[in-house]
């Protein structure tokens, strides 16, 4: 269930970085309540995964979803550049993502 916790804040993570971007510097209301309901749902999922998957592999995880979630969101959604250097520092980012879950066991 910690697994589980953990994409939740990410995903969070992510819903709460692109409101900040839709606030525009938290002048619009809806974007700067949406900023602070994902990152209430981000830091709060993040806790209870924390109570099983150490911190080194959890904070990883959690800031891995949320580089990879926003750069692909930039992408798809604000029209920011796919150059393929990008692409291959977010592939990068993937594998270190995959590989922290894979060396943290059974955790």
């Amino acid at each position: 269930m910690a697994w589980i916790f953990l994409i939740i804040s990410g995903l969070g993570e992510v819903g709460g970085i692109t409101f900040i971007k839709l606030s525009d510097g938290f002048k619009r209301w809806k974007g700067t309540v949406g900023a602070i309901v994902a990152g209430f749902i981000s830091f709060y999922f993040l806790s209870k995964a924390l109570q099983t998957i150490p911190i080194s592999t959890a904070y990883g995880i959690w800031t891995g979803i949320g580089s990879i979630g926003s750069v692909v969101l930039g992408m798809l959604v604000f029209g920011e550049s796919r150059d393929w250097r990008k692409m291959l520092f977010l592939s990068m980012i993937i594998a270190g993502v995959i590989g922290l879950k894979v060396v943290s066991g059974g955790h």
